[in-house]
């Protein structure tokens, strides 16, 4: 598979990394030995990056992880961790800590859960209000001193705190959603990223499955799926954001490939520093997915989807009203 570098600094993996948090309950029902075959699929195929956050379902996805390499070289994988993110015994969330100390015990758990004594890229899920950026990227700096993580990265920030947490210690890349129909990344913070050398892992690519052309106005009705309780998903704006798939599978017919690998395609084709994370929870939709990485897209193709996918298509925003307000992602710079 094709290599791609996080940004001037970062590390070198995979033009698709595996995001793994759909194994883990968010989407509903999840098979554990389905989930870890997904897993070794992806390895197998050349895929080296795989992202998860110590939230995903209270650590159950580190876990997961940890038994699917439990025999897999740990040099032949870069592993990507998210943390802050607070949560009650009912699993809802309760706030961010990304204070230093909180960071080295988070690190210490995730660690312990992954069967590894480093991580390659450690973020904070959110920015934390409380907490100045600088204060938090100085504590991670500490821990890539000590060897415990190789490479800080971002989360959903803007581009004002990009800057300050860039002249503490370089930031090897920005996870955030990017997709045909979330492309808030282009106002600015792509730009202000490529100015400083800051790689991209693009999440969302699939708009969580609205756009892969398998979602319908019935799916996931049958487990707790949290992309219900998105407004993207609700009502006329379910409708809205369906009927936009009629134009990505025309042209998905003409490449001879599904909707979901042209728009995997389209996101990998952004930029070199741009590498998507694919949500595949089972090895039919990996596979999918991996076949995007052999769709070429003519200026006619991009043309095409430009028209039919301009920014701000999507009707609804990508989150419920109170957690679009912690996406730091969402404010205009000040510069």
């Amino acid at each position: 598979m094709e290599q791609r570098t996080l940004g001037s600094t970062g590390p070198t993996v995979s033009s698709l990394g595996l995001g793994c948090m759909a194994m883990s309950d968010a989407y509903g029902p999840s098979d554990r030995g389905e989930s870890i075959a997904t897993i070794h699929a992806a390895l197998d195929a050349g895929i080296t990056l795989l992202d998860t956050g110590d939230f995903y379902a209270m650590g159950h996805n580190e876990m997961l992880i940890r038994e699917a390499l439990k025999d897999v070289s740990r040099e032949k994988v870069r592993i990507s961790v998210k943390f802050g993110a607070l949560r009650g015994p009912a699993g809802d969330f309760i706030g961010m800590d990304c204070r230093p100390a909180a960071t080295k015990n988070f690190l210490a758990y995730s660690l312990q859960r992954l069967g590894t004594d480093h991580v390659d890229i450690y973020r904070p899920a959110r920015l934390d209000p409380n907490v100045p950026i600088e204060d938090t990227i100085g504590g991670l700096a500490d821990l890539v001193k000590a060897g415990y993580v190789r490479h800080i990265g971002l989360s959903e920030v803007g581009s004002d705190t990009i800057r300050r947490a860039h002249a503490v210690h370089p930031i090897a890349d920005l996870q955030i959603e990017y997709s045909l129909i979330e492309r808030g990344i282009e106002r600015d913070i792509l730009k202000t990223c490529r100015e400083l050398g800051i790689g991209i892992t693009a999440y969302g690519v699939l708009a969580r499955g609205l756009i892969s052309g398998h979602w319908s106005k019935d799916s996931g009705k049958a487990g707790k799926d949290y992309r219900l309780m998105t407004p993207r998903f609700q009502g006329a704006n379910l409708d809205a954001n369906l009927a936009l798939v009629d134009s990505l599978r025309a042209i998905a017919n003409e490449v001879g490939a599904t909707p979901a690998q042209v728009a995997i395609a389209w996101v990998a084709a952004q930029g070199r520093e741009i590498v998507p994370l694919v949500g595949a929870r089972t090895r039919n939709r990996l596979a999918e997915a991996l076949g995007a990485t052999k769709v070429t897209l003519t200026q006619a193709h991009f043309a095409a989807l430009a028209k039919a996918f301009p920014p701000d298509v999507a009707s609804g925003t990508r989150y419920a009203a109170e957690q679009m307000a912690h996406l730091d992602s969402e404010k205009p710079p000040t510069r």
